[in-house]
């Protein structure tokens, strides 16, 4: 598999794991990480603090609202506390769907994976909401009538404007049944600068599979006319948070920025 991936064009899952301290990651990512965290110092707390984020919403969503059903939009590189870990911590019976399109990440997931049958890792791109919800791994897992929560967790910044991240969100949600979930968060800045940097430096570092830094506004609309779970949308260290113990960002040139909303 690995003749077929240029492994020195960074990616963002593999740099997302040498964040993580992750092993599966090239030079190419440690390199493009490395020059990044020169502009925006607080990237490394931001991903710690954003799987973090991740856990919190998985244990809250199976444990206080019931989701037994998690589909999981451009899940990265397995880490430590995968979605089905936590899920199925509190109801064994927990289904899990992972989707993403670098086969690295559908190669290391589906060898994790390989014998549990209530979870799948889908090779597809999660800008094609359809595909996916049409795919029968997911038929396989995810039943129609019985609540869903929907991931898009630190995600959307890799898509473009072009690609119409929020029609994304919106196609998700219209195929959720009521009672489901959905999860946004993504990477966003006030500063005009900070936005400008990073995007212009992701987008030449990978080749263009990037989208945008964007605003607190534009999150905000992804999740527009839907029921807002307390706390609502904050940057993501302070959601339900356990105790004050997360490590604190060094700079706040840019947050994690996201919430969970209820589908009626």
């Amino acid at each position: 598999m690995l003749d077929r991936i240029d492994v020195t064009v960074p990616s963002v899952a593999r740099m997302y794991d040498y964040l993580l301290d992750g092993k599966d990651n090239y030079p190419a990512d440690r390199e493009a990480t490395e020059q990044l965290l020169q502009q925006v110092p607080s990237m490394k707390v931001l991903a710690l603090n954003n799987r973090d984020f991740l856990r919190r919403v998985v244990r809250v969503l199976a444990e206080d609202f019931g989701i037994r059903q998690f589909v999981d939009h451009g899940s990265g590189l397995p880490a430590m506390d995968n979605v089905h870990e936590i899920a199925q911590r509190v109801h064994p019976d927990a289904r899990v769907v992972y989707v993403d399109n670098d086969p690295i990440v559908l190669a290391h997931g589906r060898a994790l994976l390989q014998h549990k049958g209530d979870t799948a890792v889908l090779r597809a791109d999660f800008r094609d909401p359809d595909a996916i919800w049409e795919s029968a791994e997911l038929k396989r897992l995810i039943r129609p009538d019985e609540p869903v929560a929907a991931l898009f967790v630190s995600v959307l910044h890799c898509i473009p404007d072009s690609d119409d991240p929020a029609g994304v969100v919106a196609r998700v949600r219209d195929r959720l049944p009521s009672g489901s979930y959905l999860v946004v968060c993504q990477l966003v800045s006030d500063d005009e600068l900070t936005r400008r940097a990073v995007t212009d430096f992701m987008a030449e570092a990978t080749g263009g599979t990037w989208g945008r830094v964007r605003t607190e506004e534009d999150v905000q609309g992804f999740l527009a006319g839907l029921e807002l779970v307390p706390p609502g949308l904050v940057e993501v260290s302070t959601w339900r948070a356990d105790n004050e113990l997360a490590p604190k960002q060094p700079s706040m040139e840019w947050i994690e920025y996201g919430g969970v909303a209820r589908i009626p």
